[in-house]
């Protein structure tokens, strides 16, 4: 929908500033709350940054940008015939047809008459003598909810490096996550990147194709593994979609909610030569297989996490003919799988490339950014296109960019200065009514297959308030110390949590960000589903009801 015609909508909408509910975002948790929420028979407005659907689908429009999960693991599971109707094109779905899904979805659904676009949400204020929150956007309209439910993305708050001169680069510059709708033409140009990241990852592979040189600035390399994608005939979609509900299944099974599953072997039970074989067939295999699938040990014991990180490092020395690139490629400060596993096709093989130089900030730190290029501790680098793939504000970011405040006015951020503190990922003491999609402390994993629990444990909390004539719900310190203390028990023993990574809240672009902190729950999504169907099964007692 284009902007023009998201005002005239929005004018269309804005005929009251009363509602049940307000949803913040129109991404796939966004969507899929808003039908949730309808089908429950109540007043719903969904307010949305972007001037169409799609959350994250919509705004990473960088070259390269494409799923890591199977795209028939990845689509929502809630309509039959929604099942039935969408073909994906590939294993690995990229970011144009995955938008075209949930445009798809939004119009199967008839959802866009309750959103309203180019809505950013600044301040959401709880107010206590109404027991409703006062929502209010950029443009200063405000409005009112019982109940308000985020759904603002784990990986949404965007983030610019700390460096200096930004502003002045008389050439083309953007961030990943703010990619031009137009596109950027890299042909024959000279350009540069900022990281090297997961984004970084894909966004290198593909532009490095048409460049006329590409500089890559890497402060820290990542474990990446093959995605050997791959498209879908017609014939394969029929074979998928017969087995539609034993993937759903698999996927309700598995930690993360991915079709793979750690081997129940550890690593030391089997023979070195087995081992090799293990490790080959995994990483000829297409998704997060050596990741997710790989012995059971391999992200708990540091002896069998040195022999998978000496394995994968073995393959970057093949793929990178010069030895000195290879080892700036290979990590050295965390083994493999303690961050989130870029998936890639043919990224290491980019370095081969004449055209293409690798520059360790670590030995060059950059000094500024010029008018020209970049300039670094030991040359200045002339380009006329830079890329900042420098990543995210992870899983609170997006909550601390909007003013939340609860009773007395207590700000969010405040309450979560030492970190979050959450009920089940999806509540917050003092926050009366608000409900988190996929908040910090939540089962993550496969987006959409935690989303679509989380987004329908919300659903049966609001129907059990609505059908009591409960017009306050919240948890209690106690719930929350109880759960917080059960998130940091489940992260004992991960090494991923011994690394400084999105995924342990450590951005060095933010201010307060440098310090790890438990932000998800580590337990595993069928042991967070059993906590959470235990509250709901009981009568939600654990809440504080009114």
């Amino acid at each position: 929908m284009a902007s023009s015609q998201a005002l005239a909508h929005n004018a269309e909408l804005d005929t009251g500033a009363e509602f049940d509910a307000v949803i913040i975002g129109a991404g796939v948790s966004g969507l899929y709350q808003l039908y949730t929420l309808r089908e429950l028979g109540l007043a719903v407005r969904v307010f949305e940054t972007g001037t169409c659907v799609g959350g994250t689908w919509y705004w990473n429009r960088y070259p390269g940008a494409r799923f890591d999960s199977e795209s028939w693991t990845y689509g929502y599971s809630f309509s039959p015939e929604l099942l039935e109707e969408w073909n994906w094109a590939e294993h690995f779905a990229s970011q144009p047809e995955t938008e075209r899904y949930l445009n798809y979805v939004a119009d199967k659904f008839d959802l866009r008459r309750d959103i309203q676009f180019g809505s950013r949400v600044t301040a959401a204020h709880y107010r206590d003598e109404l027991r409703r929150w006062e929502i209010t956007l950029e443009d200063g309209r405000q409005y009112r909810a019982r109940f308000l439910v985020t759904a603002i993305g784990v990986l949404s708050a965007a983030t610019m490096p700390t460096i200096a001169g930004v502003e002045t680069f008389t050439g083309q510059s953007c961030h990943t996550h703010h990619w031009p709708k137009a596109g950027v033409d890299v042909t024959g140009k000279r350009v540069g990147i900022i990281g090297t990241g997961a984004t970084a990852v894909q966004t290198i592979q593909e532009v490095a194709k048409t460049v006329g040189s590409l500089t890559v600035f890497q402060r820290t390399p990542n474990w990446c593994a093959p995605l050997h994608n791959d498209t879908i005939d017609e014939e394969e979609m029929g074979r998928i979609r017969a087995r539609y509900p034993e993937i759903f299944a698999r996927c309700r099974e598995t930690a993360g909610c991915f079709i793979h599953a750690p081997d129940p072997r550890a690593t030391h039970e089997v023979t070195p030569e087995e081992r090799e074989a293990f490790f080959e067939k995994l990483y000829a295999e297409p998704g997060f297989g050596i990741w997710q699938g790989n012995f059971r040990d391999i992200l708990v014991d540091r002896e069998a996490n040195a022999l998978i990180s000496d394995f994968v490092a073995r393959k970057i020395r093949q793929r990178v003919t010069d030895p000195a690139v290879a080892e700036k490629l290979i990590p050295k400060n965390h083994g493999f799988g303690t961050r989130r596993v870029p998936l890639e096709t043919r990224y290491y093989e980019v370095y081969n490339q004449p055209n293409v130089t690798l520059v360790d900030v670590n030995e060059t730190p950059i000094e500024r950014i010029t008018p020209s290029g970049i300039k670094t501790s030991d040359a200045e680098h002339e380009f006329d296109i830079i890329i900042y793939a420098t990543g995210f504000d992870a899983i609170t970011g997006s909550f601390d960019r909007i003013d939340i405040r609860g009773v007395d006015g207590v700000p969010l951020r405040d309450r979560w200065r030492a970190g979050p503190q959450t009920y089940l990922g999806i509540l917050v003491e003092g926050f009366p009514n608000m409900l988190m999609v996929m908040g910090p402390h939540a089962g993550l994993g496969n987006f959409p297959r935690a989303a679509e629990y989380s987004v329908e444990w919300v659903t049966g909390l609001i129907r059990f308030a609505r059908e009591r004539g409960l017009t306050r719900v919240e948890c209690t310190a106690e719930g929350v110390a109880t759960w917080t203390d059960h998130v940091l028990a489940t992260g004992e023993g991960l090494l991923m949590n011994e690394i400084d990574s999105w995924m342990t809240g450590v951005n060095r672009n933010v201010e307060g960000k440098q310090t790890r902190k438990i932000m998800r729950y580590s337990g595993g999504h069928p042991a967070f589903r059993e906590h959470c169907d235990a509250v709901a099964a009981q009568g939600y007692r654990t809440l504080a009801l009114a």
